[in-house]
């Protein structure tokens, strides 16, 4: 599945992306990201060097929105979970339709448990999954938010909290911080560098927060990771094997996570180039548990 994209200075790989869809998902939770990443190039002048490949999955040929938009996929459930550990990131958009999912605990629930498994048995790839609003519910069903931090859309704090005290119980009992933040990453990629003002990833201050948070923002650039990446012995100590875990609060947050994921994967001036022609102010959020590499 692996994508190669041809440049003068060789090949360079384009980042597999899947988006799991449930039904009643929120468009914008879709479109905001879907957007972003399309944009994102690996040189910014150079139209031919994508950044992503996107795949959707759903659980049948089309799936509708909370607000009756309807959406062709690519592949189903059982596809994805065969064709799972192809893929550098996932993205789990929100919406009305995640009370649903979680009262039935259907999909796309069990294709989180599986890549986070995946990760750690496997911590020899960089992976990454992401939720968009309410689809961190799903991440909080799942169990894998215990000992790390979080956030949601800011009407589901409380639910959010219950839901990971609920897991807490069933699992090692540890808990997870449930944060007002615009967007949390947990086990980043960042290099701090000789000069922290001068670092687009770390933050001068805090931004207004319900919980303190370490305010990193960011990590290094996908190409610099494939160069330097951590020992796997390294990445295997951290939580989930060192799986990128980045949530989101609501519609705009989106947007916002999937620059810093741009940032993150591709490089900081291809997030800013993204947020120009989309006449976007980039608003950051907090990293916490990075590493420097």
């Amino acid at each position: 599945m692996s994508a190669v994209t041809d440049t003068t200075d060789g090949p360079i790989e384009v980042i597999q992306v899947l988006f799991a869809l449930h039904p009643g998902f929120g468009a914008q939770e879709l479109c905001g990201p879907l957007e972003v990443l399309s944009k994102a190039l690996h040189k910014i002048n150079d139209p031919k060097t994508k950044a992503f490949e996107i795949t959707i999955a759903a659980p049948s040929a089309g799936v509708s929105s909370s607000s009756g938009l309807t959406i062709k996929a690519d592949i189903d459930f059982a596809t994805a979970h065969e064709d799972l550990s192809e893929y550098d990131v996932l993205i789990i958009p929100g919406g009305d339709g995640v009370n649903k999912v979680l009262e039935t605990q259907s999909e796309p629930l069990s294709l989180i448990s599986a890549f986070a498994k995946l990760q750690i048995s496997d911590p020899s790839k960089e992976r990454t999954l992401m939720s968009i609003g309410t689809g961190s519910l799903l991440f909080a069903q799942s169990g894998i938010l215990q000992g790390l931090s979080a956030t949601t859309h800011p009407d589901y704090y409380t639910k959010m909290e219950i839901i990971c005290k609920e897991a807490a119980r069933k699992g090692d009992l540890e808990q997870t911080d449930v944060m007002e933040e615009n967007y949390v990453v947990n086990n980043a990629r960042y290099e701090l560098g000789e000069n922290l003002e001068e670092n687009p990833f770390v933050l001068s201050k805090r931004p207004d927060a319900r919980r303190k948070s370490i305010a990193r923002k960011g990590s290094n650039a996908w190409k610099e990771s494939v160069k330097r990446r951590e020992s796997n012995a390294r990445r295997a100590r951290l939580r989930l094997g060192g799986l990128r875990l980045i949530t989101s609060g609501g519609i705009t947050s989106g947007l916002d996570a999937s620059l810093y994921l741009v940032a993150a994967m591709v490089s900081h001036e291809s997030a800013q180039e993204v947020a120009r022609v989309m006449q976007y102010t980039w608003n950051k959020g907090v990293t916490v548990e990075g590493i420097d590499v």
